[in-house]
Protein backbone atom coordinates (compact mmCIF):
# COMPACT_ATOMS: atom_id res chain seq x y z
CA UNK A 1 0.00 0.00 0.00
CA UNK A 2 1.71 3.11 -1.09
CA UNK A 3 1.25 6.36 1.04
CA UNK A 4 -1.64 7.88 -0.37
CA UNK A 5 -3.49 5.14 0.28
CA UNK A 6 -2.18 4.62 3.86
CA UNK A 7 -3.59 8.08 4.45
CA UNK A 8 -6.60 7.65 3.04
CA UNK A 9 -7.59 4.80 4.82
CA UNK A 10 -6.24 6.59 8.14
CA UNK A 11 -8.66 9.25 7.43
CA UNK A 12 -11.46 7.47 7.43
CA UNK A 13 -10.24 4.45 10.33
CA UNK A 14 -9.93 7.55 12.34
CA UNK A 15 -13.06 10.19 11.88
CA UNK A 16 -10.82 12.64 9.74
CA UNK A 17 -11.91 12.50 6.18
CA UNK A 18 -15.57 10.08 4.45
CA UNK A 19 -16.46 9.71 1.28
CA UNK A 20 -19.09 12.27 0.14
CA UNK A 21 -22.59 10.80 0.15
CA UNK A 22 -21.00 7.04 0.69
CA UNK A 23 -24.22 5.55 1.31
CA UNK A 24 -25.82 6.44 -2.20
CA UNK A 25 -22.14 5.22 -4.26
CA UNK A 26 -20.61 8.98 -3.22
CA UNK A 27 -19.91 11.82 -5.72
CA UNK A 28 -16.96 12.09 -7.67
CA UNK A 29 -14.01 13.45 -5.68
CA UNK A 30 -16.52 14.41 -2.25
CA UNK A 31 -15.86 14.33 0.42
CA UNK A 32 -16.90 15.26 4.34
CA UNK A 33 -14.96 15.63 7.44
CA UNK A 34 -16.05 13.37 10.10
CA UNK A 35 -15.78 14.66 14.18
CA UNK A 36 -11.88 14.16 13.79
CA UNK A 37 -11.04 16.31 10.64
CA UNK A 38 -13.48 18.52 11.43
CA UNK A 39 -11.67 19.65 14.52
CA UNK A 40 -7.93 19.75 13.00
CA UNK A 41 -9.43 21.48 10.08
CA UNK A 42 -11.02 24.22 12.55
CA UNK A 43 -7.51 24.10 14.29
CA UNK A 44 -5.94 25.19 11.39
CA UNK A 45 -7.93 27.83 10.21
CA UNK A 46 -8.36 29.03 13.68
CA UNK A 47 -4.23 29.39 13.94
CA UNK A 48 -3.93 31.22 10.56
CA UNK A 49 -6.71 33.42 11.90
CA UNK A 50 -4.78 34.61 14.76
CA UNK A 51 -1.12 34.68 13.28
CA UNK A 52 -2.24 37.08 10.65
CA UNK A 53 -5.55 39.05 11.51
CA UNK A 54 -5.47 38.72 15.42
CA UNK A 55 -2.09 39.05 16.03
CA UNK A 56 -1.70 42.07 13.56
CA UNK A 57 -3.01 45.74 13.93
CA UNK A 58 -3.02 46.11 9.51
CA UNK A 59 -5.10 43.18 8.54
CA UNK A 60 -9.19 42.76 9.45
CA UNK A 61 -11.23 40.38 8.56
CA UNK A 62 -14.59 39.60 6.76
CA UNK A 63 -16.90 36.89 5.58
CA UNK A 64 -18.60 37.48 2.35
CA UNK A 65 -21.52 35.92 0.71
CA UNK A 66 -20.94 32.70 -1.86
CA UNK A 67 -23.23 34.05 -4.57
CA UNK A 68 -22.62 37.61 -5.54
CA UNK A 69 -23.82 39.74 -8.47
CA UNK A 70 -23.04 38.04 -11.77
CA UNK A 71 -21.28 41.45 -12.83
CA UNK A 72 -18.59 40.72 -10.11
CA UNK A 73 -17.54 37.48 -12.30
CA UNK A 74 -17.73 39.62 -15.55
CA UNK A 75 -15.64 42.92 -13.98
CA UNK A 76 -13.16 40.40 -12.97
CA UNK A 77 -12.49 38.38 -15.85
CA UNK A 78 -14.13 34.98 -14.94
CA UNK A 79 -17.00 34.94 -17.12
CA UNK A 80 -14.72 35.18 -20.16
CA UNK A 81 -11.48 34.00 -19.12
CA UNK A 82 -11.85 31.10 -16.37
CA UNK A 83 -11.55 28.24 -18.35
CA UNK A 84 -9.76 25.30 -19.09
CA UNK A 85 -9.40 23.46 -22.97
CA UNK A 86 -10.95 20.52 -22.83
CA UNK A 87 -10.77 17.22 -24.85
CA UNK A 88 -12.98 14.20 -24.99
CA UNK A 89 -12.54 10.51 -25.81
CA UNK A 90 -14.87 9.54 -28.82
CA UNK A 91 -14.70 5.75 -27.34
CA UNK A 92 -15.23 5.84 -23.65
CA UNK A 93 -16.83 9.86 -23.48
CA UNK A 94 -14.38 10.88 -20.45
CA UNK A 95 -13.18 14.70 -20.53
CA UNK A 96 -9.99 15.52 -20.28
CA UNK A 97 -7.38 18.98 -19.54
CA UNK A 98 -5.42 19.52 -22.60
CA UNK A 99 -2.56 19.37 -20.25
CA UNK A 100 -2.99 15.81 -19.35
CA UNK A 101 -1.68 14.87 -22.40
CA UNK A 102 1.73 14.79 -22.92
CA UNK A 103 2.28 16.31 -26.56
CA UNK A 104 5.21 14.12 -27.79
CA UNK A 105 3.85 10.86 -27.28
CA UNK A 106 1.21 10.04 -29.86
CA UNK A 107 -0.99 7.75 -27.45
CA UNK A 108 -3.10 8.57 -24.36
CA UNK A 109 -4.03 6.36 -21.63
CA UNK A 110 -7.93 6.21 -21.37
CA UNK A 111 -11.06 5.34 -18.86
CA UNK A 112 -10.83 1.79 -19.48
CA UNK A 113 -7.02 1.31 -18.84
CA UNK A 114 -5.91 0.75 -22.74
CA UNK A 115 -3.97 3.28 -24.67
CA UNK A 116 -5.76 5.46 -27.82
CA UNK A 117 -4.33 7.36 -30.54
CA UNK A 118 -5.08 10.84 -30.65
CA UNK A 119 -6.93 10.79 -32.93
CA UNK A 120 -9.86 9.51 -31.20
CA UNK A 121 -9.66 13.16 -29.25
CA UNK A 122 -12.44 15.87 -30.37
CA UNK A 123 -10.62 19.21 -30.99
CA UNK A 124 -10.25 21.24 -27.96
CA UNK A 125 -12.94 23.37 -26.56
CA UNK A 126 -12.73 25.52 -23.83
CA UNK A 127 -14.91 24.55 -20.46
CA UNK A 128 -15.99 27.52 -18.41
CA UNK A 129 -15.54 26.52 -14.59
CA UNK A 130 -17.47 28.82 -12.72
CA UNK A 131 -21.03 26.22 -11.29
CA UNK A 132 -23.78 28.35 -12.75
CA UNK A 133 -27.10 28.83 -10.53
CA UNK A 134 -30.28 31.20 -10.63
CA UNK A 135 -31.68 33.31 -7.65
CA UNK A 136 -35.44 33.43 -6.78
CA UNK A 137 -38.38 31.30 -8.72
CA UNK A 138 -37.45 31.91 -12.78
CA UNK A 139 -34.37 30.43 -14.42
CA UNK A 140 -33.42 32.61 -17.24
CA UNK A 141 -30.74 35.19 -18.05
CA UNK A 142 -31.77 37.86 -15.85
CA UNK A 143 -31.51 35.02 -12.92
CA UNK A 144 -28.38 33.49 -13.76
CA UNK A 145 -25.53 33.88 -10.69
CA UNK A 146 -22.75 32.15 -9.88
CA UNK A 147 -21.17 29.96 -7.11
CA UNK A 148 -17.67 31.92 -6.29
CA UNK A 149 -14.82 30.25 -7.53
CA UNK A 150 -12.83 32.13 -5.33
CA UNK A 151 -12.60 34.03 -2.46
CA UNK A 152 -10.51 37.39 -3.58
CA UNK A 153 -12.90 39.18 -5.03
CA UNK A 154 -15.15 40.15 -2.27
CA UNK A 155 -12.54 41.58 -0.72
CA UNK A 156 -12.31 44.01 -3.82
CA UNK A 157 -15.68 44.69 -3.74
CA UNK A 158 -16.02 45.32 -0.23
CA UNK A 159 -12.98 47.55 -0.23
CA UNK A 160 -14.35 51.15 0.41
CA UNK A 161 -16.36 49.49 3.22
CA UNK A 162 -13.74 48.03 5.15
CA UNK A 163 -11.81 51.62 4.53
CA UNK A 164 -15.18 53.66 6.13
CA UNK A 165 -15.74 51.55 8.82
CA UNK A 166 -12.19 50.48 9.71
CA UNK A 167 -10.19 53.41 8.24
CA UNK A 168 -6.79 51.97 7.97
CA UNK A 169 -3.53 53.50 6.56
CA UNK A 170 -1.30 51.87 3.91
CA UNK A 171 -0.35 49.18 3.95
CA UNK A 172 -3.35 47.23 5.12
CA UNK A 173 -4.80 44.11 4.47
CA UNK A 174 -8.52 42.31 4.32
CA UNK A 175 -8.19 38.46 5.22
CA UNK A 176 -11.10 35.90 4.29
CA UNK A 177 -11.50 32.15 5.16
CA UNK A 178 -14.22 30.16 2.96
CA UNK A 179 -15.50 28.34 -0.03
CA UNK A 180 -14.88 28.57 -3.31
CA UNK A 181 -16.19 26.17 -6.36
CA UNK A 182 -14.72 25.22 -9.41
CA UNK A 183 -16.33 22.00 -12.16
CA UNK A 184 -12.61 20.96 -12.85
CA UNK A 185 -12.60 18.69 -15.24
CA UNK A 186 -10.00 16.24 -13.83
CA UNK A 187 -10.36 15.68 -9.92
CA UNK A 188 -8.49 13.17 -7.76
CA UNK A 189 -5.62 13.13 -5.28
CA UNK A 190 -7.81 13.09 -1.89
CA UNK A 191 -7.98 16.64 -0.81
CA UNK A 192 -5.83 17.73 -3.90
CA UNK A 193 -8.12 19.09 -6.45
CA UNK A 194 -11.63 19.36 -4.91
CA UNK A 195 -15.17 20.79 -6.73
CA UNK A 196 -15.81 22.58 -3.48
CA UNK A 197 -12.68 23.73 -1.32
CA UNK A 198 -11.59 26.28 1.47
CA UNK A 199 -9.42 28.84 0.85
CA UNK A 200 -7.46 31.47 3.46
CA UNK A 201 -6.57 34.47 1.35
CA UNK A 202 -5.61 37.92 2.34
CA UNK A 203 -5.48 40.91 -0.51
CA UNK A 204 -3.01 43.34 1.24
CA UNK A 205 -3.07 46.53 -0.25
CA UNK A 206 0.08 48.58 -0.90
CA UNK A 207 0.61 52.10 -2.63
CA UNK A 208 1.27 52.43 -6.36
CA UNK A 209 5.22 51.72 -6.02
CA UNK A 210 7.84 54.41 -7.80
CA UNK A 211 10.01 51.94 -7.78
CA UNK A 212 10.14 48.02 -8.70
CA UNK A 213 11.80 47.77 -4.98
CA UNK A 214 9.07 48.75 -2.89
CA UNK A 215 6.54 46.02 -3.96
CA UNK A 216 9.08 43.60 -3.99
CA UNK A 217 9.87 44.60 -0.36
CA UNK A 218 6.47 43.65 0.39
CA UNK A 219 6.39 40.56 -1.64
CA UNK A 220 9.51 39.32 -0.02
CA UNK A 221 7.96 39.90 3.16
CA UNK A 222 5.16 37.73 2.82
CA UNK A 223 7.10 35.32 0.85
CA UNK A 224 8.99 35.13 4.27
CA UNK A 225 5.96 34.35 6.02
CA UNK A 226 4.37 32.07 4.14
CA UNK A 227 7.42 29.58 4.53
CA UNK A 228 7.02 30.27 8.73
CA UNK A 229 3.51 29.18 7.80
CA UNK A 230 5.00 25.97 7.17
CA UNK A 231 6.97 25.46 10.41
CA UNK A 232 4.11 26.50 12.36
CA UNK A 233 1.92 23.53 11.01
CA UNK A 234 4.40 20.93 10.37
CA UNK A 235 4.23 20.50 7.08
CA UNK A 236 7.57 19.37 5.70
CA UNK A 237 9.72 21.92 4.74
CA UNK A 238 12.23 19.74 2.75
CA UNK A 239 9.18 18.42 0.35
CA UNK A 240 8.39 22.31 -0.49
CA UNK A 241 9.95 23.90 -3.82
CA UNK A 242 8.88 27.51 -5.04
CA UNK A 243 8.30 27.96 -8.73
CA UNK A 244 8.54 31.06 -10.27
CA UNK A 245 5.73 31.42 -12.84
CA UNK A 246 7.56 32.81 -15.97
CA UNK A 247 5.77 35.42 -18.51
CA UNK A 248 3.18 34.40 -20.59
CA UNK A 249 2.17 31.15 -18.12
CA UNK A 250 0.91 33.91 -15.21
CA UNK A 251 -2.51 35.04 -14.58
CA UNK A 252 -3.43 38.02 -16.85
CA UNK A 253 -3.53 40.55 -14.01
CA UNK A 254 -0.42 38.88 -11.95
CA UNK A 255 3.40 40.59 -12.61
CA UNK A 256 4.84 38.50 -10.56
CA UNK A 257 3.67 34.71 -9.04
CA UNK A 258 5.52 32.32 -6.83
CA UNK A 259 4.14 28.87 -6.46
CA UNK A 260 4.87 26.73 -3.41
CA UNK A 261 4.64 23.30 -4.49
CA UNK A 262 4.63 20.28 -2.25
CA UNK A 263 6.34 16.88 -3.23
CA UNK A 264 3.17 14.98 -2.96
CA UNK A 265 3.36 10.77 -4.13
CA UNK A 266 1.68 11.76 -6.99
CA UNK A 267 4.31 14.59 -7.98
CA UNK A 268 5.33 18.18 -7.24
CA UNK A 269 1.79 19.92 -7.28
CA UNK A 270 0.99 23.31 -6.25
CA UNK A 271 0.14 23.85 -2.41
CA UNK A 272 0.10 28.11 -2.21
CA UNK A 273 0.14 30.96 -4.38
CA UNK A 274 1.61 34.15 -3.62
CA UNK A 275 1.14 37.10 -6.72
CA UNK A 276 1.38 40.86 -7.12
CA UNK A 277 -2.06 41.23 -8.78
CA UNK A 278 -0.91 45.02 -9.27
CA UNK A 279 -3.89 47.65 -9.20
CA UNK A 280 -5.84 45.41 -11.88
CA UNK A 281 -8.69 44.15 -9.74
CA UNK A 282 -9.77 47.27 -8.25
CA UNK A 283 -9.65 49.37 -11.39
CA UNK A 284 -11.94 46.88 -12.98
CA UNK A 285 -14.20 46.81 -10.28
CA UNK A 286 -14.21 50.77 -10.44
CA UNK A 287 -14.54 50.75 -14.25
CA UNK A 288 -17.93 48.19 -14.49
CA UNK A 289 -19.43 49.40 -10.94
CA UNK A 290 -19.04 52.62 -11.26
CA UNK A 291 -18.30 53.79 -8.18
CA UNK A 292 -15.16 55.40 -6.62
CA UNK A 293 -12.32 52.73 -5.12
CA UNK A 294 -9.56 55.05 -4.71
CA UNK A 295 -7.56 55.37 -1.69
CA UNK A 296 -7.10 58.97 -0.29
CA UNK A 297 -3.89 59.70 1.89
CA UNK A 298 -4.73 61.63 4.87
CA UNK A 299 -1.49 62.93 4.99
CA UNK A 300 -0.97 64.47 1.27
CA UNK A 301 -4.83 64.19 0.17
CA UNK A 302 -3.57 61.89 -3.00
CA UNK A 303 -6.14 60.13 -4.77
CA UNK A 304 -5.06 56.80 -6.27
CA UNK A 305 -5.82 52.87 -6.54
CA UNK A 306 -3.86 50.74 -4.29
CA UNK A 307 -1.82 47.84 -5.76
CA UNK A 308 -2.12 44.70 -4.26
CA UNK A 309 -0.47 41.71 -2.89
CA UNK A 310 -1.89 38.47 -2.32
CA UNK A 311 -1.10 35.35 -0.58
CA UNK A 312 -3.23 32.26 -0.89
CA UNK A 313 -3.12 29.10 1.44
CA UNK A 314 -5.57 26.15 0.34
CA UNK A 315 -7.05 24.74 3.32
CA UNK A 316 -7.45 21.01 1.90
CA UNK A 317 -4.39 20.99 0.49
CA UNK A 318 -3.07 22.08 3.88
CA UNK A 319 -4.12 19.46 5.38
CA UNK A 320 -3.08 16.36 2.85
CA UNK A 321 -0.02 17.95 3.05
CA UNK A 322 -0.16 18.01 7.23
CA UNK A 323 -1.14 14.34 6.86
CA UNK A 324 1.77 13.27 4.49
CA UNK A 325 4.04 15.34 6.60
CA UNK A 326 2.75 13.94 10.37
CA UNK A 327 2.74 10.34 9.21
CA UNK A 328 4.84 7.81 10.89
CA UNK A 329 5.23 3.83 11.41
CA UNK A 330 7.67 1.92 13.01
CA UNK A 331 5.76 -1.55 12.19
CA UNK A 332 4.60 -1.62 15.85
CA UNK A 333 2.08 1.93 15.73
CA UNK A 334 1.55 4.38 13.04
CA UNK A 335 1.77 7.79 14.71
CA UNK A 336 0.54 11.26 13.81
CA UNK A 337 3.10 13.70 14.53
CA UNK A 338 0.62 16.78 14.51
CA UNK A 339 1.79 19.77 15.87
CA UNK A 340 0.23 19.96 19.28
CA UNK A 341 -1.75 23.82 18.83
CA UNK A 342 -3.21 21.80 15.42
CA UNK A 343 -3.82 18.52 17.09
CA UNK A 344 -7.67 17.49 17.32
CA UNK A 345 -7.37 16.91 20.77
CA UNK A 346 -5.06 18.04 23.21
CA UNK A 347 -4.89 14.88 25.65
CA UNK A 348 -7.05 11.75 26.02
CA UNK A 349 -8.31 10.56 29.67
CA UNK A 350 -8.61 6.69 30.08
CA UNK A 351 -9.42 5.15 33.29
CA UNK A 352 -6.98 1.76 33.49
CA UNK A 353 -10.52 -0.43 33.20
CA UNK A 354 -13.62 0.60 32.62
CA UNK A 355 -15.21 -1.57 35.30
CA UNK A 356 -14.11 -0.23 38.34
CA UNK A 357 -16.23 2.43 39.31
CA UNK A 358 -13.79 4.67 41.90
CA UNK A 359 -11.35 4.31 38.99
CA UNK A 360 -14.36 5.75 36.11
CA UNK A 361 -15.56 7.99 38.66
CA UNK A 362 -11.90 9.84 39.43
CA UNK A 363 -11.19 9.70 35.42
CA UNK A 364 -14.77 11.09 34.85
CA UNK A 365 -14.00 14.18 37.18
CA UNK A 366 -10.73 15.29 35.83
CA UNK A 367 -12.16 14.77 32.25
CA UNK A 368 -14.80 16.90 33.58
CA UNK A 369 -12.36 19.73 34.83
CA UNK A 370 -9.86 19.38 31.84
CA UNK A 371 -12.85 19.98 28.99
CA UNK A 372 -13.40 23.20 30.39
CA UNK A 373 -10.39 24.18 29.26
CA UNK A 374 -8.60 22.15 26.40
CA UNK A 375 -9.84 20.19 23.92
CA UNK A 376 -9.88 16.67 25.23
CA UNK A 377 -11.55 13.18 25.12
CA UNK A 378 -12.65 10.66 26.68
CA UNK A 379 -12.19 6.74 26.18
CA UNK A 380 -12.26 3.56 27.93
CA UNK A 381 -12.92 1.07 25.17
CA UNK A 382 -10.39 -2.28 25.57
CA UNK A 383 -7.16 -2.57 26.88
CA UNK A 384 -4.91 0.98 27.49
CA UNK A 385 -2.46 -0.62 25.13
CA UNK A 386 -5.08 -0.31 21.99
CA UNK A 387 -6.40 2.82 23.49
CA UNK A 388 -2.72 4.79 23.26
CA UNK A 389 -2.50 3.22 19.79
CA UNK A 390 -5.78 4.88 19.01
CA UNK A 391 -4.57 8.14 19.76
CA UNK A 392 -1.61 7.87 18.20
CA UNK A 393 -3.06 7.58 14.62
CA UNK A 394 -5.18 10.77 15.61
CA UNK A 395 -1.83 12.47 16.59
CA UNK A 396 -3.07 13.22 20.31
CA UNK A 397 -0.36 14.47 21.86
CA UNK A 398 -0.61 13.57 25.47
CA UNK A 399 -2.76 10.29 27.11
CA UNK A 400 -3.42 10.39 30.91
CA UNK A 401 -4.26 7.20 32.52
CA UNK A 402 -6.18 6.95 36.19
CA UNK A 403 -5.02 4.22 37.75
CA UNK A 404 -4.91 2.51 41.46
CA UNK A 405 -1.82 4.74 42.61
CA UNK A 406 -3.86 7.64 41.61
CA UNK A 407 -6.56 6.99 44.19
CA UNK A 408 -3.72 6.95 46.51
CA UNK A 409 -1.34 9.85 45.92
CA UNK A 410 -3.68 11.51 43.43
CA UNK A 411 -0.99 11.26 40.82
CA UNK A 412 -1.70 10.21 36.78
CA UNK A 413 0.40 8.82 34.23
CA UNK A 414 1.43 11.11 31.50
CA UNK A 415 2.69 9.34 28.11
CA UNK A 416 3.92 11.16 25.45
CA UNK A 417 2.61 10.35 22.19
CA UNK A 418 5.91 10.90 19.96
CA UNK A 419 8.46 9.17 22.43
CA UNK A 420 5.71 7.22 24.57
CA UNK A 421 7.65 8.25 27.45
CA UNK A 422 5.68 8.22 30.77
CA UNK A 423 6.14 10.27 34.13
CA UNK A 424 3.46 10.87 36.66
CA UNK A 425 2.32 14.29 37.55
CA UNK A 426 -0.39 15.37 40.09
CA UNK A 427 -3.49 16.14 38.85
CA UNK A 428 -3.79 19.75 40.02
CA UNK A 429 -0.12 20.35 37.69
CA UNK A 430 -1.43 18.65 34.78
CA UNK A 431 -3.32 21.44 33.23
CA UNK A 432 -0.49 23.78 33.19
CA UNK A 433 1.99 20.61 32.16
CA UNK A 434 0.23 20.56 28.99
CA UNK A 435 -0.41 24.03 28.09
CA UNK A 436 3.10 24.67 28.66
CA UNK A 437 3.74 21.72 26.03
CA UNK A 438 1.50 22.71 23.73
CA UNK A 439 2.98 26.56 23.64
CA UNK A 440 7.00 24.88 23.31
CA UNK A 441 5.41 23.32 20.30
CA UNK A 442 4.26 27.12 19.13
CA UNK A 443 7.26 28.65 16.82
Amino acid sequence: MDLMDKIVSLAKRRGFIYPGSEIYGGLSNSWDYGPVGTELKKNIKDLWWKTYVHRRDDIVGIDAALIMNPKVWEASGHIEGFVDPLRECKVCHKRFREDAFDPENPVFICLDGKPHKKENLTETKNFNLMFKTFVGPTEDSESKAFLRPETAQAMFVDFQNVLSTHPKKLPFGIAQIGKAFRNEITTGHFLFRLREFEQMEIEYFIRPPQKEAEWQNHFETWRKAMWDWFTLVGIDKSKVKEHEIPDGERAHYSKRTIDFEFEYPFGLKELYGLAYRTDYDLSRHQKYSGRDLTYTDQETAEKFIPHVIEPTWGVDRTILAILLSSYFEDGKRIVLRLPSQIAPYKAAIFPLVANKEDLVAKARSVYEKMKKSLMVVWDDRGNIGKRYFAQDEIGTPFCLTIDYTTLDDDTITIRHRDTTKQERIKIDKVKDYIDKNINLSTP
